[in-house]
């Protein structure tokens, strides 16, 4: 995708969250990431509920259960590691260090859902990081429109998205193979266009 995109250290590149537990390749990704940040370009991503939940792991012994049933052992077979707590120090600040939503001028980007009906939308961490729906007010959250991930839609679904207050850009990258889904999915926030990405994942 990356590629695709043609990403220079002149752009902004914002992820969605979910950057580890669906995928082989888990270290490579989180390292790949850093590595473009400490090489100069603009890289932000904001916290995901596998994020949340990996931490959590290491903080509370009962949640690692949850995690395991959420996709946390590809995390730990990627670091070749058996427990949350022993995922190497730099990634843990890695996670640590993520917000749950970043504002620009026109778009609020957050990993899930919202609910505009909260008093204050953005402190409503348990929509930010698992709802599956989204209330989008732009009027109460200064005008923005909201992009999400974490809920998989069709191809189809996300295009139409693009015309609303709510674009979802998650195309279930881990279903490859299942017509609609399968790719990784970007959005140019300056002209709306579309990029898709095939699972490229032996």
């Amino acid at each position: 995708m990356e590629e695709r995109l043609g990403l220079t250290q002149e752009d902004e590149l914002y992820l969605l969250g979910d950057l580890i537990d669906r995928g082989p390749a888990v270290r490579e990704v989180l390292e790949f990431l850093i590595g473009l940040q400490e090489a100069g370009y603009a890289v932000a991503s904001i916290m995901g509920n596998h994020e949340d939940m990996c931490l959590e792991a290491c903080r509370d012994r009962s949640r690692f259960y949850l995690w395991m049933l959420n996709g946390g052992h590809a995390t730990l077979r990627s670091f070749g590691v058996e427990d949350a707590c022993e995922i190497p120090e730099r990634y843990h600040r890695f996670f640590v260090a993520l917000p749950t939503h970043i504002l620009l001028p026109d778009f609020a980007l957050v990993h899930a859902g919202m609910d505009c009906g909260q008093p204050d939308p953005f402190a409503d961490r348990q929509t930010l990081l698992w709802s599956r729906s989204c209330i989008v007010d732009p009027a109460r959250i200064g005008g923005r429109r909201v992009v999400s991930g974490h809920t998989p839609r069709t191809r189809q679904e996300i295009e139409a998205s693009v015309a609303e207050n709510w674009i979802v850009l998650d195309n279930g990258c881990v279903y490859r193979g299942v017509a609609g889904f399968g790719n990784l999915a970007a959005l140019s926030l300056d002209t709306l266009r579309l990029y898709f990405q095939e699972n490229c994942d032996c």
